[in-house]
């Protein structure tokens, strides 16, 4: 079966089941969910979208609804864009003079509104981040510190070192790009925004220390390479300035004048007010990772324990986008990080879940199903078929699972497991991450991969699952 074949149904009916079009105020993926940004939640129909063909789960995250696909998600979401004409700016940008939504100004609705925004900011910057962390890997295997093989003086170890390095020189500018995407911004305005950020005469005033204003108002210059924050604030302010010079614009000059007077008027927003405040919340966020992570002892252990036993229900929340950015701005600040990342081993609780869980299912079924959640976390990097599939269907085996967290987190604090790089998936290939030091860190790191697989799975499997549910 084809692709298009494979997710016909899907394409055909899930606009339908969210409330139409016109309720689609956004529309992207990440790497194995459609996310929908909708205006009216009341609309869904959650039962039926469950019961389309590969649909693996659906989640309802504030004014977002997320279906989990798994890996190829992309090929869905390009056949619902074939199908329903829906486009990752969707709704938001179709009519400029339509007033927005009304928003959920709750302490719940702002903190989804938070990470929903974030979601969409960094998930598609992912690729970027694997790419440099494959170039650092090389340059980390085959350079000095390990096999020797490249000398740091050979071309080729520079050529891997400067590419590793540029996807976190320019984040400010891809983000800018994937903010614009998010806010319903002219995406090129967002790359120029991410670009005047980190411009060398603007880095080279903060490095100075001179005075300098912008339409002579003080700016406070800071250099914002490998910076996330600025871009993102700025970006989001700069959706509502694009908005109201589109639509107040006379449509004659609105080609030249729209964008200018945009990026006129955010100039000083940015340079003066966002980009300080951008900076600031990365900084003191990051030295609080940075402390976490330099603190030893019991507490930082206890932290990275717990944080690895509970990261699968943030990720389920999407909290865990918070961890990540500030995660990114250390590990572009320090060239390393010891207390998120540490505990990446969670990722690899849901394989042996799931191996718990065949072992002690009966119905041959199930087990092949099992057996393919376990092959989709390890090999695909993909852990919701197996969260969904096993530990909320059954409820029991998230305890096997948690636990598994907490075991392979406290190995990987009490060797102080220290990570180099970022590769944000969930399978085999999360292990690079601890590439870069002294070898007995890596070797740490699939130790406490192995634990918490381990683990995992005899918990899931001593404490068994409801046979009422077997049948189901």
């Amino acid at each position: 079966m084809g692709k298009k074949e494979k997710y016909q149904e899907l394409a055909e009916n899930v606009v339908a089941m969210v409330g139409g079009k016109d309720n689609v105020s956004f529309f992207t993926h990440c790497i194995t969910r459609l996310r929908f940004n909708l205006k009216d939640r009341s609309l869904v129909k959650m039962e039926e979208i469950e019961n389309l063909a590969n649909v693996v789960g659906v989640q309802q995250s504030g004014e977002q609804l997320q279906i989990i696909i798994g890996q190829e998600v992309g090929d869905a979401y390009k056949l619902i864009c074939e199908k329903s004409g829906l486009e990752a700016r969707a709704a938001i940008n179709e009519n400029l003079d339509k007033e927005p939504g009304k928003k959920d100004l709750t302490a719940k609705g702002i903190g989804s509104a938070i990470l929903n925004s974030l979601s969409g900011c960094l998930t598609p910057i992912i690729p970027i981040l694997i790419v440099s962390a494959m170039f650092k890997t090389l340059t980390a295997v085959f350079g000095p510190n390990m096999l020797n093989i490249m000398p740091e003086t050979s071309n080729l170890y520079i050529l891997f070192n400067f590419s590793g390095d540029a996807a976190f020189y320019f984040l400010p500018v891809a983000v800018g790009y994937t903010s614009a995407k998010k806010f319903g911004v002219n995406p090129v305005l967002g790359i120029l925004m991410g670009a005047i950020l980190i411009h060398p005469t603007l880095s080279g005033i903060a490095e100075s220390g001179e005075a300098f204003t912008v339409f002579g108002i003080p700016c406070l210059a800071q250099n914002y390479t490998s910076s996330i924050f600025p871009a993102i604030l700025s970006v989001w302010v700069m959706s509502y300035i694009e908005r109201f010079f589109n639509r107040y614009t006379p449509s004659v000059l609105k080609p030249v004048f729209a964008p200018f007077l945009t990026i006129f008027v955010m100039l000083p927003v940015s340079l003066c007010i966002l980009g300080p405040a951008g900076h600031f919340l990365g900084k003191y966020i990051s030295e609080f990772f940075l402390w976490m992570g330099n603190s030893g002892g019991i507490a930082k252990i206890l932290a990275i324990a717990i944080v690895a036993a509970l990261w699968q229900y943030l990720v389920m929340t999407g909290m865990h986008w918070l961890l990540i950015a500030t995660t990114m701005v250390v590990m572009a600040e320090t060239g390393q990080e010891s207390f998120v990342l540490a505990s990446s081993c969670s990722a690899f609780t849901v394989g042996g879940m799931c191996l718990g869980a065949f072992l002690r299912q009966k119905d041959g079924k199930k087990k092949s199903l099992s057996l393919s959640y376990i092959v989709a976390q390890i090999i695909g990097g993909i852990t919701e078929p197996g969260l969904y599939g096993i530990g909320l269907r059954y409820k029991k085996p998230l305890l096997g699972m948690m636990a598994g967290g907490f075991a392979g987190g406290l190995y990987a604090g009490i060797t102080n497991l220290t990570a180099y790089q970022i590769v944000p998936v969930g399978n085999f290939l999360s292990l690079l991450d601890f590439v870069g030091g002294h070898n007995m860190n890596f070797i740490n790191g699939i130790i406490a991969a192995v634990i918490a697989f381990a683990v995992a799975a005899i918990v899931t499997y001593l404490l068994g699952l409801d046979e009422k549910n077997l049948a189901d």
